[in-house]
């Protein structure tokens, strides 16, 4: 009885010892086995002057240590806590004395590394800071990625002002917000490229879709000058540029945008025409500034005398100087009572004649003239009234106003 019981009891623990053993080895098959460039996850089990342990459910800490361990910032070192998760990278499943060797540095950038490849693909923007700047351009980074920004990707509204170079301006913006669009990225040779033109192209898209929603024809709206072309200049309102036309920035003739306006410059326009299919805004600055067209015919009326000079000669007619910068044009057909064929045979340029106006048309800022009505009689009676209130304003002393009267009594003193 008593072998039997022996017998028993050695199964017994036998069979236990049996089961601890297929746990133990079910345990282990169960273990994922680190492999070289692994990002995991891990928690810190021990900190130490000169290593980090990190349990990453392998059957040994791993560790950080040597010069994985100086690249972690000293003020992100500090601030570790045994129990704290963190992300590594396996640089090693196994060195000399069987421990896993890691990288908190290489797990940080690796995942910096997946997110500007993800900015990349999506185009969206990041916000970030100025940090540095070299001859070619700024230094922004993204996580722990150092970013470069070329001077061509810098935004015009930073360029560098009077009797500065660009690194003298870079200097004054280390500190400086930037939103950046990535670019570029090549994780081979370390290589990420931003740019400020493109985030901020982005951005204004997004704001012209806003403005336009809310614009009409006939707003006043306050705006900069943004950039000058040949054909007008750009004009940013409320983040949004809209286009001036060479004919909308002033009444006077102009051959260049640059002969009244400058980058910088803070101006009032009009809004005369909103594309909101092809997003494109017309701006006015002269819609906004008193004609000095109309101030000059002022004293003009339709069917004065008054004196010119021919200028030159067309098919169609005689253009005349009238007082020192007004000039209008006598048709032909009323040069001469008699039917001609060409200007010339009545008139040479720089010929002085009586001429009478017989329109005055502000819309498109023309002066019709006549040579033949001169001496017309559909306009004695007007003559006579005209050069009648001549003869009364003159006898009139200057701060004096003219005393009124009546048609008859002008009448019966004449």
């Amino acid at each position: 009885m008593e072998q039997n019981g022996a017998l028993i009891g050695q199964e017994v623990e036998t069979g236990e010892n049996q089961n601890s053993m297929e746990t133990l080895l079910e345990n282990s098959l169960n273990l994922e086995f680190p492999t070289q460039g692994e990002i995991r996850k891990g928690v810190i089990a021990t900190l130490r002057e000169n290593e980090i342990l990190v349990s990453i459910g392998t059957k040994s800490e791993g560790v950080i240590s040597g010069r994985e361990l100086e690249q972690i910032p000293s003020e992100e070192r500090e601030a570790f806590k045994v129990g704290q998760e963190i992300p590594v990278y396996v640089i090693a499943p196994e060195d000399q004395n069987g421990n896993v060797v890691l990288s908190y540095v290489r797990a940080r950038e690796e995942k910096d590394w997946d997110l500007v490849e993800s900015l990349l693909e999506s185009n969206q923007t990041f916000e970030s800071k100025i940090v540095g700047y070299n001859k070619g351009g700024l230094i922004v980074p993204i996580g722990g990625l150092r970013g470069f920004v070329p001077a061509s990707q810098i935004s015009l509204l930073r360029r560098p002002g009077s009797g500065e170079n660009p690194e003298q301006r870079y200097a004054k913006m280390v500190g400086e917000p930037m939103t950046v669009r990535v670019i570029e990225v090549d994780r081979s040779r370390r290589r990420l490229i931003l740019s400020e033109r493109m985030a901020l192209q982005e951005t204004r898209e997004t704001l012209k879709d806003r403005l336009i929603d809310g614009l009409s024809e006939g707003d006043v709206r306050k705006g900069r000058v943004t950039s000058l072309a040949d054909f007008g200049a750009f004009v940013n309102i409320d983040g949004a540029d809209g286009l001036v036309h060479l004919s909308e920035i002033s009444w006077e003739r102009i051959q260049h945008p640059n002969e009244v306006l400058k980058v910088g410059d803070e101006v009032q326009v009009k809004v005369i025409s909103v594309d909101r299919e092809r997003k494109r805004i017309g701006l006015s600055i002269r819609q906004l500034q008193q004609d000095p067209w109309l101030k000059r015919v002022g004293d003009l009326k339709e069917g004065m005398l008054v004196e010119g000079v021919i200028t030159h000669l067309t098919k169609f007619g005689a253009f005349a100087r009238i007082g020192e910068d007004l000039e209008g044009l006598i048709h032909v057909s009323e040069l001469s009572d008699q039917r001609i064929s060409h200007p010339k045979e009545v008139v040479k340029e720089g010929d002085v004649v009586a001429l009478r106006i017989i329109k005055i048309d502000p819309e498109r800022r023309r002066i019709g003239l006549s040579r033949r009505k001169v001496d017309s009689p559909a306009y004695a009676d007007l003559d006579w009234k005209m050069a009648l209130a001549d003869e009364v304003g003159s006898a009139q002393p200057k701060d004096e106003a003219a005393p009124e009267e009546s048609a008859e009594e002008s009448s019966a003193e004449a």
